[in-house]
């Protein structure tokens, strides 16, 4: 039954209107909610905020907010946002939190209500009367107003006290003072608040609109900060003073004994490199003129691409940080934060998964875990997951690990448990105890411990738990559709009906997302938009948990409360490009700059958890200090487990993630490498960083110039306007632009300029020239409405991004296999900076394929976008004057690296040709040749053993990294080149797939995926390369033994640099050789090779008798 419920409210209090259906039948038209307008017509003023008025609006928001976090939200294109009340989303709950998506509280005792009563932080029933008597806020309401303050129960006048006590019920008096956007824009003060203030309020400064099509109301802040106001801003900035400051972060130089010597040797190389070329070209081989020339072309390749690699190595540094200085900045109690309440900014996580069949949902919600037990602030921290294909089995995953998570977090919180993955927990093979002083620490860890492998039989179930429930469901709607055509008398038509395999819910309702049959609206890439709340916001203050009996844990001295975690799977229809994964990171961007807006997004993807609690504060250090304004994220370095320990295939790449990103750091930042990073939130939205310059210089040093106009693009590939952070002096014109850019949505226009102030550092420096007053960020977040989620659905419908700029130059890039690094050069490219955070422990642990086919299909999509960069008008050559010199070479190298493998595979064939053909690519091996030779490899070695020195990596992994560089470069690099050629000329893409596999069945044996082997084109010139430098080191030692006059010295040459080929290929070829104890064919393909070359060499030694020649009339060329 529709109702249409007004609440009235004085004057100065925002006025609202809902229109409502209650109705729990969902799959009929009837069970919708639909959203009018809100509306504020006048909003609030210091002077001007009733009490009344203020107590009832908190407890209606409270009211709202246990609406929207026990509903599913759906919606899209040319359809309704509905909002499904879910009793419950997964079949077995055995842990409740307050904060869990569900219908909380007892249904009103009143006859005619359905309604639930409202409960507070902690899930129990708030009962206004002394008799119990279980009532709604609705009815509550009618009670007090028309029945004359008498209880329906005992007919008993409600107490004053309690109807106070129901109605506030602990909220804070500034937060009953506030609307919702009010709230938030109040967290936002003028750029030029520092070192003037007023203690009277100028209700001339006040201006409201109503705006967008959810009417919310802006409210404009004076721009002179309020002495003794109640939004906790003001405050005396002298205080600071008083004490030394000290800085969150330091840069720690490598030692000159070991970067000097460095940098001497790189110069070296390159004059030797440079003598050596010119004397190759001087000295042609008139024997094999095509050798030679094959040679002279490649090896000045090489010395092209050395120089772009080695170049941005230059100025590596180190960076550390205090988290000791953070917690006395931002949670020390002070003059402007007397009660020590966290003062650091919001975090949005963001995790992305996109099929539960190749990303093991339990895999996604033990990522989660270690999110939801972060070392950081929890109504600071808001967790999202992106579900891309829009599974129900990743959907229940997700609602499991809430539901864990009741006991996980707790414990993680109380004993200090580290890793907080309870997977990579449980599975550490050191002391558990070690370190504990608790005495309760065993019985805890046993319970959790039980708790967690029924957690993971429950989800590892789900597959069937799901498709038996769709099955009987189904099977249900069957009989009914049957027994509805017998009814009627069309027994010829009963056989044809044919109901829609659908997915079902838990609650027994359709699965709005894709359904494990395909059908119209609910596949992959046809299905509504759906939101779901699982964990909604944390109270403000801190919530104790209890001691009760003995069989659980006592967390009388815990926080129980866990961040916000919501579920997002964003619209898809046929006919719009949705763009992957950066069209997924986009639409969460949205998402939560509408629901919670925090300043700071990290993004990890579902495989990659957080193993060092505090990794949130150690980049945050960054982001904070002085200077933290100017940079756009911090990247972390990718740690990974489940490597074997050779690390056959170098899946751990630490050249990569210790030297050249080290390297990178000390220029202007390292670049984006898809997950692990921490992003300010304005610089993902295109806006140029405060004090742009452009910079001259090459290198850490050089003269840098100040941009005349912030208004100008430099870049070349951006056409539209763009906007400094900090510079929304100017309303009109922001107004103007912005919404273009960023869609329709007024409420997320709005955000921008609070996560803007929000993002800044602490004004308690002099230098700071850009900061916000220290308590700005003490206040509590608002409360879901309904109205918010329904926003939120809005933008991440799959036509929002038309006619914007989204993926253009706000958010993800859009239009490359490797969105990450293009994303983190359009930054560098507007003047952004960025910073490496390496910390003692690894900040995130993921998984890496360790299989040769799967590292090789890795290592072709990461090619594959470094060639469609350079093809695009993301390549370096046309950067911007706002990028260094030195950043510009590194990402100039990111995009023609791949088009090395064309010359090595030539190279590598060069051995072979010069042994089958009895040339070398020298006339001689003369004395020159080989001091070159030699000063190149020398030169090269002690360029090697320096960068272990700085970086810290071993030996062994800086050879497991050039072994994988010839294998990539060979086979990966190659088809990568190939691919994006032909996508830019004709247009066409091809894709790599796998054509057979084969393994084992060992599962005692960890590494059992290593063994696999699956053959794919990817292996064919490798394999080529082996087959042919093996038979042309057979053929050369023949002719030499049987010579009349043998030429050892080609022979050596040749045998020499063949060794060198079949070095690097030798992980490959071991690869080959599948599973141990196990024998391949390429095993025997060898063994025949050998097995002829041995007989020639015999042959050689005791000819046939009765002639002088090998096998009769045989003779060698």
């Amino acid at each position: 039954m529709a109702s249409e419920s007004p609440i009235n409210t004085s004057i100065g209090s925002p006025r609202l209107r809902r229109v409502s259906q209650a109705s729990h039948d969902l799959n009929s038209d009837i069970g919708s909610v639909e959203f009018a307008t809100y509306t504020v017509h006048i909003p609030s003023t210091p002077d001007n905020n009733p009490m009344s008025a203020s107590m009832e609006y908190s407890t209606s928001q409270r009211v709202e907010d246990q609406f929207v976090s026990s509903s599913l939200f759906t919606g899209g294109y040319n359809c309704v946002t509905q909002a499904q009340l879910k009793d419950k989303v997964i079949e077995s709950q055995t842990s409740y939190h307050p904060q869990m998506t569900g219908a909380k509280g007892s249904f009103c005792a009143v006859p005619g209500c359905d309604a639930k009563v409202v409960t507070d932080e902690r899930g129990l029933d708030i009962l206004p009367c002394e008799c119990d008597y279980k009532i709604c806020m609705d009815c509550f309401r009618d009670a007090v107003r028309n029945g004359d303050h008498m209880c329906p129960g005992c007919k008993e006048p409600y107490r004053e006290l309690d109807v106070t006590e129901y109605a506030v019920h602990n909220r804070k008096q500034y937060q009953q003072q506030m609307s919702k956007t009010e709230r938030r824009m109040s967290l936002m003060k003028s750029t030029k608040v520092m070192g003037r203030q007023s203690s009277e309020f100028d209700h001339n400064k006040w201006l409201f609109e109503t705006k967008g099509s959810y009417g919310y109301g802006n409210a404009i802040w004076p721009k002179v900060d309020v002495e003794g106001s109640q939004d906790g801003i003001g405050g005396d900035p002298t205080v600071f003073h008083d004490k030394q400051w000290r800085p969150l972060t330091r840069k720690l130089n490598i030692s000159a004994a070991i970067l000097s010597p460095y940098r001497l040797l790189i110069f070296v190389r390159m004059v030797v490199l440079g003598l050596f070329l010119q004397w190759r070209i001087r000295n042609p081989n008139e024997d094999a003129v095509w050798l030679w020339a094959m040679s002279v072309v490649c090896e000045i390749w090489f010395a092209i691409s050395w120089l772009l690699d080695q170049l941005p190595k230059l100025c590596p540094i180190n960076r550390i940080t205090n988290l000791d200085v953070l917690k006395e900045k931002f949670e020390t109690p002070s003059l402007s934060n007397p009660t020590g309440k966290s003062d650091l900014p919001g975090i949005d996580i963001f995790v992305s998964t996109a099929d539960p069949e190749k990303e093991p949902p339990l895999v996604t919600a033990n990522t989660i875990l270690s999110i939801l037990a972060a070392d950081y602030p929890v109504e600071k921290l808001a967790c999202y997951v992106s579900d891309d294909g829009g599974a129900l089995l990743t959907f229940e995953a997700m609602a499991e690990a809430a539901s864990f998570a009741n006991m996980w977090v707790p414990f993680c919180r109380k004993h200090n448990i580290e890793p907080r993955n309870p997977e990579s927990y449980f599975s550490l093979k050191k002391d558990p105890y070690k370190n504990k002083v608790r005495q309760d620490f065993v019985r805890d860890r046993r319970r959790v411990k039980r708790e967690y492998d029924e957690y993971k039989v429950r989800i590892n179930g789900l597959p069937d738990s799901i498709r038996r429930r769709s099955e009987a469901y189904n099977a249900r709607d069957e009989m009914k559709a049957m027994k509805l055509g017998r009814a009627i008398g069309n027994d010829e038509e009963v056989d044809k009906i044919k109901i829609p395999k659908a997915t079902w819910m838990a609650d027994g309702t359709h699965w709005p997302g894709t359904w494990t049959v395909p059908a119209p609206e609910h596949s992959r890439g046809d299905h509504a938009s759906i939101m779901q709340v699982m964990l909604k916001p944390p109270s403000d203050e801190p919530l104790k948990g209890t001691t009760v009996d003995s069989n659980s844990m006592d967390l009388s001295e815990v926080d129980i409360r866990l961040p916000m975690l919501v579920y997002v799977s964003r619209e898809k229809r046929p006919g719009y490009d949705h763009n992957k994964k950066a069209g997924a990171m986009n639409a969460l961007v949205r998402a939560s700059a509408v629901m919670s807006n925090g300043p700071f997004i990290l993004n990890l993807d579902c495989d990659h958890y957080i193993y060092n609690s505090q990794a949130l504060r150690e980049g945050m250090c960054f982001m904070m200090d002085r200077g933290g304004d100017r940079i756009s994220y911090v990247q972390f370095p990718q740690r990974f487990e489940g490597i074997d320990p050779s690390d056959r295939y170098a899946n751990h790449n630490t050249v990569f993630f210790d030297v050249n990103m080290r390297a990178l750091d000390g220029i202007q930042g390292p670049v984006y490498v898809g997950t692990g990073c921490l992003f300010r939130r304005t610089a993902l939205y295109g806006f140029d960083p405060p004090r742009v310059k452009d910079c001259n210089g090459c290198c850490c040093g050089g003269r840098n110039k100040k941009s005349k106009s912030s208004s100008v693009v430099s870049a070349p590939e951006i056409d539209s306007q763009t906007i400094q952070v900090g510079d929304f002096d100017d309303d009109n014109e922001m107004n103007a632009i912005i919404p273009k850019r960023f869609g329709n949505s007024s409420f997320l226009v709005d955000s921008i300029q609070v996560a803007e102030f929000q993002g800044r550092p602490l004004a308690d420096h002099p230098s700071l020239k850009n900061g916000r007053p220290p308590g700005a960020l003490t206040f509590p977040r608002e409360l879901l409405d309904a109205s918010t989620v329904a926003e939120a659905i809005s933008v991440i419908s799959c036509w929002y991004e038309d006619k914007t700029e989204w993926g253009q130059r706000i958010g993800w890039i859009y239009g490359s296999v490797t969105e990450d690094v293009v994303t983190g050069y359009r930054m560098h490219n507007r003047g952004w900076r960025s910073v490496y955070c390496v910390t003692k422990r690894d900040a995130f642990r993921g998984s890496a394929p360790i299989n040769l086919t799967d590292r090789l299909h890795q290592v072709l999509r990461w090619a594959t976008g470094s060639v469609e960069i350079f093809f695009s008008r993301n390549n370096a050559l046309f950067a911007s004057s706002k990028m260094k010199f030195l950043q510009r070479i590194a990402y100039l190298n990111v995009g023609m690296y791949p088009f090395t493998s064309f010359f090595l595979i030539v190279y590598c064939f060069l051995p072979a040709l010069s042994l089958i053909s009895g040339q070398f690519i020298v006339q001689t091996l003369n004395i020159t040749f080989l001091v070159y030779l030699l000063g190149i490899t020398l030169t090269l070695i002690l360029l090697a053993v320096l960068e272990i020195k700085w970086s810290g990596i071993e030996l062994e992994e800086w050879w497991r990294n050039e072994q994988f560089w010839l294998i990539g470069g060979t086979s990966a690099h190659l088809a990568a080149v190939l691919q994006g050629l032909l996508k830019v000329i004709a247009g066409i893409e091809i894709s790599f797939t796998l054509t057979s596999k084969s393994g084992g069945d060992d599962i005692d044996d960890e590494f059992v995926d290593l063994y696999i082997f699956k053959w794919t084109s990817l292996m064919i010139p490798p394999i080529t390369i082996i087959m042919t430098n093996l038979i042309g080191i057979a053929i050369a030692v023949c002719r030499t033994v049987y010579s009349v006059i043998p030429q050892w010295s080609k022979l050596l040459g040749g045998v020499f640099f063949s060794f060198w080929v079949l070095a690097h290929l030798y992980p490959f070829a071991k690869g080959l050789m599948g599973r141990r104890g196990k024998t391949p064919t390429i095993v025997f393909v060898w063994s025949g090779l050998m097995a002829i070359t041995i007989s020639l060499l015999w042959v050689a030694i005791s000819p046939p008798s009765g002639t002088n020649q090998i096998g009769g009339s045989f003779q060698f060329p």
